[in-house]
């Protein structure tokens, strides 16, 4: 059903919502201690809202709390907030470089941040330390500064920026800083950094706690609410440069800032939670059977699907193996591949007027 008018739009959205809300009690309760959905969703109530369904706080064993409160919850807030990143990463990215097949990694932004986070394990014993406990987070981020800045500057040089020049530039720095991680990682000596950055490179939620959330859930919001306002610019993109041109918008500085936005959402992400890949590729390539391509819808029901996914895909990744989980990055692998082929035989995907 292709949604096409402003109640079927609210109905969608209202639907997912529901499903937000319906994804976070079931993960709150699965887990190696299984706990009643119906104690999940008293928990939860009672620490967002203060309504104290059946004198929750009393009946309910403090273990429960514990599970449920400190370790559960900031792991289903983190998957929600980085799901719509990534998710709202891709549609942008989409739309900028007018490649389908474009996601938060086709620039070399993950290759970049993974290279600062190499860094930073495998040599922070000699040459970081400087940010703290921060450090990890610190040199990944700006390995992903780094590299944007390094694909902005390649695809600039010559005649004006295009979007092959864009997906060239991330092609080459891709493989350079990806060439510089295994190079730091072959001459290491320390094998408990070496298993650290494998680990990490494949994404995981494990370490979520709530000192984690405030950063990047205040830079998600306020990318969100940026990019919601930026529908008509989107839509323009899809039309062409030469389309874009005789509507007076300049598609070149706004592919510039868009890029770079996406390049520090990407990077925050990235640097709290690893490489977790396909769903800024996977997640608008679905929402678009159901919304079209006008951002309008497309970017507000991405970012709730995409937070919905890594729920969801969080949940197996911890569960699937009895006493031990598998890094999410794997998982959305395994999802996301077979999906995106299916898609691409099918053909049952839209973007620009195709």
């Amino acid at each position: 059903m292709m949604v096409n008018s402003k109640r079927s739009f609210s109905a969608l959205l209202l639907l997912l919502i529901g499903l937000v809300f319906v994804s976070m009690i079931v993960s709150a309760s699965i887990g190696q201690v299984s706990i009643p959905f119906l104690d999940s969703c008293k928990i939860l109530l009672y620490q967002f809202t203060g309504i104290n369904m059946g004198h929750v706080d009393t009946v309910i064993s403090n273990m429960t709390f514990e599970i449920v409160w400190q370790i559960r919850t900031p792991r289903i807030l983190l998957a929600l907030i980085v799901g719509a990143g990534l998710a709202l990463c891709g549609s942008v990215m989409q739309a900028s470089i007018q490649n389908p097949l474009a996601d938060p990694y086709i620039l070399g932004i993950s290759s970049g941040a993974s290279l600062g986070a190499t860094f930073s394990i495998i040599l922070g014993h000699r040459f970081s330390g400087f940010f703290g406990e921060f450090d990890l987070i610190v040199w990944a981020f700006l390995g992903a500064l780094i590299a944007t800045f390094l694909v902005l500057l390649l695809s600039s040089v010559g005649e004006k920026m295009s979007v092959i020049k864009l997906i060239l530039a991330g092609t080459v720095v891709n493989a350079l800083f990806t060439a510089l991680s295994n190079l730091f990682i072959y001459f290491a000596k320390d094998a408990e950094g070496v298993r650290s950055v494998s680990f990490w490179t494949m994404g995981s939620l494990a370490s979520a706690d709530w000192n984690d959330l405030p950063l990047i859930a205040v830079i998600v919001t306020i990318v969100g609410i940026f990019f919601l306002s930026q529908w008509r610019v989107m839509n323009a993109m899809l039309m062409g440069d030469d389309a874009a041109m005789s509507l007076g918008i300049n598609l070149n500085i706004y592919r510039r800032v868009y890029l770079v936005i996406t390049a520090i959402l990407t990077g925050v992400i990235v640097s709290i939670c690893g490489i977790i890949g396909f769903v800024g590729l996977i997640i608008p390539h679905i929402v678009r059977i159901f919304t079209g391509s006008n951002h309008r819808y497309l970017v507000p029901t991405v970012i709730l699907v995409g937070a919905i996914f890594l729920t969801w895909t969080d949940l197996l990744a911890r569960t699937i193996i009895p006493n031990s989980e598998l890094p999410i990055g794997i998982v959305t692998s395994l999802l996301g591949a077979p999906v995106f082929m299916h898609m691409l035989i099918k053909k049952k995907y839209g973007f620009g007027g195709n």
